[in-house]
This record gives C-alpha cells, sequence and structure tokens, in this order.
C-alpha cells in the first residue's frame, strides 16, 4: 500500500471515528450521568469497556494503528 493510499484510508477512518463520536457521543445521557454519580473515570471506563459504541471507536483505532504512515 503506497504512502497516498495509507493517508486516505486513515483520513477516511478518522472522518468515520468524527462521525460516530458527533452522532452517539456528544450529548450521551449515559455518559453524563455516571459522570455525575460516579466520577469521570468511571464514566471513560464504561464508554470504553461497555458501550457497544465505544467499543465501535475501539475498532476503529485499532484500524489506524494498522494503517501508520510510517
Amino acid at each position: 500500500m503506497s504512502k497516498e493510499e495509507k493517508l486516505l484510508k486513515r483520513k477516511e477512518i478518522l472522518e468515520k471515528l468524527n462521525d460516530i463520536h458527533h452522532l452517539y457521543c456528544e450529548g450521551c445521557f449515559v455518559k453524563s450521568t455516571f459522570r455525575k454519580e460516579v466520577g469521570k473515570t468511571y464514566a471513560q471506563s464504561f464508554c470504553i469497556t461497555k458501550c457497544t459504541v465505544g467499543e465501535k471507536i475501539k475498532r476503529y483505532g485499532e484500524m489506524l494503528l494498522t494503517v501508520s504512515t510510517r
């Protein structure tokens, strides 16, 4: 895969991540409730490990690592 192809793939993944975050995570009631009641660390941990959207974001992050431009 050429450097240009990697950059395009990386840009595509980043756009998908941004879309997902904007659509599902901004203003998330569950996250804001956990932040208020339990704390920021717990809310973030919940999003990463138990939320289906967080799991999807994590998979895209792993994809970013595989198409590194270095």
